[in-house]
């Protein structure tokens, strides 16, 4: 495939925004809500304290007040949107938390009623591949069919030694089970990955990217660490300080995944949003424009567009060792 397809605008990769301008004709939002859902990571099921680097909110610092419902929390952030974007559609993006980690009844009367709110054109749903037993499998197939529905699921690293470091609770193989259901019954997947994770080599990223990039995902999710104040992560950094990365070395290494994941795969982020007033750093990350411009002048300056490094092999079962 032209690797050129999918670039629209100054940009070098399959950027979100573009995707969505092709499809409905028009701006779309992503609006995120807070179900108040709970993490198996978290209760005991498979962990207690969550993943190391997870704040309270539960990747959801910038989600709606679960104190508020949902219509109140979807509304409150369309008046926002509308201010900017005036007549824009929306998909309800249910970010805090694991989305799919209750009774297919509770997740039924979650989702059903977001779909007729005002302008919403799909969902998208937040969750951990271990997460995913047959009967909600069964409800997200049939929501995909009638809906503009994307399932995220957190990968990280497919590194289990990495995964075992920052409290993941489970493995790479238990996400392939998770990613390959998914994509049986048709439902698009977008993939999350960090960037920075201690421990983690730039070759052991790059290794990562390869990974995902032969399941071929309907998008993916690139973050940067960030290192928030409260959090596990936060205490071993102060007791064992470990390396963050610098903004330069960020940039090069985005660049380098953005050639091997094929042109495709929608990329829907880049960098990553930490709370400001708890983030210990990358304190160079707050300045997102300025990082987003930087990955572009460095894909303009190489000459060079996502996909140009893809080789469609097909993923390994078990991490590569270094």
């Amino acid at each position: 495939m032209d690797p050129f397809s999918f670039v629209g605008g100054n940009k070098r990769y399959h950027t979100w925004n573009d995707a969505l301008r092709r499809r409905y004709g028009q701006k779309v939002c992503k609006i995120p809500l807070n179900a108040g859902f709970g993490c198996p990571n978290r209760d005991g099921t498979c962990g207690t304290g969550g993943c190391t680097y997870c704040s309270g909110q539960k990747s959801g610092d910038f989600g709606g007040d679960p104190s508020l419902s949902l219509e109140s929390q979807f509304h409150q952030m369309k008046a926002v949107f509308e201010k900017k974007w005036p007549g824009s559609r929306y998909i309800a993006y249910f970010q805090a938390g694991t989305n799919t980690y209750a009774p297919v009844d509770v997740l039924r009367e979650t989702f059903e009623p977001v779909l007729a709110f005002p302008g919403v054109v799909g969902l998208a749903v937040a969750t951990r591949a271990d997460c995913l037993p047959d009967p909600i499998l069964c409800y997200l197939e049939d929501l995909s069919c009638r809906t503009d529905l994307t399932v995220e699921l957190g990968l990280q690293t497919i590194h289990d030694e990495t995964a075992r470091r920052i409290g993941r609770g489970h493995d790479y193989e238990t996400f392939l089970r998770g990613y390959r259901a998914l994509a049986d019954c048709g439902i698009p997947v977008c993939v999350h990955l960090i960037n920075g994770l201690p421990g983690e080599t730039r070759e052991m990223m790059l290794q990562s990217v390869r990974q995902v990039a032969a399941l071929r995902p309907y998008a993916v999710k690139i973050h940067l660490l960030h290192l928030l104040r409260g959090t596990p992560l936060a205490d071993e950094y102060q007791s064992a300080p470990f390396p963050l990365l610098e903004k330069e070395e960020y940039v090069q290494l985005v660049c380098d995944q953005l050639e091997l994941l094929p042109a495709e795969t929608i990329i829907q982020r880049l960098t990553g949003d930490g709370d400001r007033r708890s983030l210990i750093g990358p304190m160079w990350s707050v300045r997102k424009r300025e990082v987003l411009n930087a990955i572009d002048r460095e894909m303009e300056r190489r000459g060079t567009v996502q996909g140009i490094r893809f080789r469609p092999d097909p993923p390994c079962k078990k991490e590569v060792d270094f």
